[in-house]
């Protein structure tokens, strides 16, 4: 973790001493040891004793809006639990993602990347709040996701002009796969890998590993756009349909 890094991560910990944490998690990249510095996000969990009260959703929305002018503060993203409850997958939670508050799930997956290699930033480790993600759980919640928002987002061509989705699709798709078939979550340097083994269209991976880990050239002719859309939808449809076939 990098200086620019740690510092913003001190900065919030310090504003967040107020409405009293239990404990502060990170996931993701931040805690798999797949972290880009000013393109991974900075995935973090807060667990705060006692209701969200008025008072202290104010105080968070100041915390963050203090933040806004850090070069990474973008990428900081927190979702605000109590211990009370820390159980329900579904239920959800106050969320500081995208510059606003709103609320959403903390999901199978990121519980068990919580549990299984969360980092502790502050207070008491994850298996301590969290109960235990059975391994079925895990499969369905990410058969589910590929089955219900990832293959009708295939059908919708103009999004895939865009390498946000290009690369979640085909990342998420890799990592979906190997948890489902091995009972194992990856990170999304190991995906990229995989994605060659899955059969995916290697000039894309090349254009993925380019773009996200600065390695080897990539195509960037002008109408690559538009070819890599046709390539990703082309195998993505049939690859999702497969997974669900096989696991749902």
């Amino acid at each position: 973790m990098t200086t620019r890094t740690e510092a913003l991560l001190d900065r919030f910990l310090d504003g967040l001493q107020a409405p009293d944490p239990v404990a502060v998690w990170a996931h993701g990249s931040l805690a798999g040891g797949d972290y880009q510095e000013g393109r991974s996000d900075l995935d973090l969990i807060a667990v705060l004793d006692g209701p969200l009260a008025p008072r202290t959703v104010w105080h968070l929305a100041r915390l963050h809006a203090r933040l806004r002018n850090e070069p990474l503060a973008p990428l900081l993203h927190c979702t605000y639990l109590t211990p009370d409850r820390t159980a329900d997958p579904e239920r959800r939670h106050l969320t500081w993602a995208h510059s606003r508050l709103f609320r959403r799930t903390v999901t199978p997956v990121t519980r068990r990347e919580l549990l299984d290699f969360g980092r502790v930033l502050y207070g008491k480790p994850p298996g301590a709040l969290l109960p235990p993600v059975p391994d079925r759980a895990l499969a369905d919640f990410v058969v589910r996701d590929q089955r219900d928002f990832w293959r009708p987002t295939v059908d919708k061509a103009h999004l895939w002009h865009q390498n946000v989705w290009v690369d979640l699709g085909l990342l998420t798709f890799a990592r979906a796969t190997v948890t489902v078939r091995d009972g194992r979550l990856i990170s999304k340097r190991q995906a990229l890998d995989e994605l060659s083994a899955l059969g995916a269209p290697q000039e894309v991976v090349a254009d993925i590993a380019r773009r996200r880990y600065d390695e080897g050239d990539g195509a960037a002719d002008d109408g690559w756009p538009s070819r890599r859309a046709v390539l990703t939808r082309d195998y993505l449809g049939p690859a999702i349909d497969g997974l669900v076939t096989s696991y749902g």
